[in-house]
């Protein structure tokens, strides 16, 4: 008895192995590294070698970067154009969970509703988003909604596939188990389609949130910014990128580059963490 206490108070060694080593996480800083390494030695090639690297000896050094950003980052500007790409992507991003996810739930469960919308939905899926930037700055009544309505556009097409095709891969056995048993039809939305189709849901909600920030920084070059908070702060980090152009800021470039990618990697970090967390049954295979 005191054994199987033991057993289920004391962490297994395969798991206490790895919380002690982590090696994920070391691999991912040493990657890291390496690449922090090679970019700052490539980078002053010619400085220190007397050539320079192709395409890579004219982009700033990490250090020159790390300078640069260690300026802007106590000005209000720079946080505020962080607030507003944020704040575009999440209002982009909702619209298209909130309309793909039951667009494509009913596109993969009739296929009365699927011969009517998918042919359309297919017409309009290859059309790049920012091919709709001119559009839709045109047809909305602000640059807000404007950006708005093309980051929506990154990620609707990915989440609407996504759902499609998780439903789809759902094992006909089940079905075919519950209508044996006596299942409705919504037992069997409850109970087989909505669960089967969670994880591609989380999927596609990861992946187009990586597009949404690809389009919404696009947009923000493209209208200039939209609605700049105050008339001047702000305009978005695709924003902030374009004026450092503008102003040949090169090391700003760089630095609103990597800028995008943190945000859209606590993004999709933060959508995988609750897609584990929501598909519990994802955990035990």
């Amino acid at each position: 008895m005191s054994a199987q206490v033991m057993t289920h108070q004391m962490p297994g060694p395969g798991r206490l192995r790895k919380m002690m080593t982590n090696q994920r996480f070391y691999r991912a800083i040493t990657g890291i590294l390496v690449f922090i390494i090679l970019w700052e030695v490539g980078a002053r090639s010619e400085q220190w070698a007397g050539f320079a690297f192709p395409w890579i000896g004219l982009v700033p050094p990490p250090t020159a970067v790390l300078g640069a950003w260690s300026t802007v980052f106590v000005e209000s500007s720079y946080w505020m154009s962080w607030l507003q790409s944020f704040g575009r992507v999440l209002a982009g991003f909702t619209a298209a969970v909130l309309l793909g996810v039951p667009l494509g739930l009913a596109m993969a469960v009739s296929r009365t509703f699927n011969g009517l919308a998918f042919p359309t939905f297919e017409v309009l899926r290859p059309i790049p988003p920012l091919a709709w930037v001119p559009a839709a700055i045109i047809f909305w009544p602000t640059q807000e909604m404007a950006i708005a309505f093309v980051t929506f556009l990154g990620a609707f097409y990915t989440i609407v596939i996504n759902v499609v095709g998780g439903a789809k891969s759902i094992d006909i056995r089940y079905f075919q188990a519950a209508q044996s048993m006596g299942s409705n039809g919504a037992d069997i939305f409850r109970r087989i389609i909505l669960p089967g189709v969670m994880p591609s849901i989380f999927l596609g909600a990861a992946v187009g949130m990586g597009i949404t920030w690809e389009v919404v920084v696009a947009a923000e070059m493209i209208s200039g910014g939209g609605s700049q908070i105050g008339g001047t702060a702000g305009g978005g980090l695709g924003f902030f990128i374009w004026n450092s152009y503008l102003g040949g800021s090169y090391e700003l470039i760089v630095v609103g580059m990597i800028s995008i990618g943190i945000a859209g990697y606590l993004c999709s970090s933060t959508i995988r963490k609750t897609g584990t967390w929501a598909t519990p049954w994802k955990r035990l295979r």
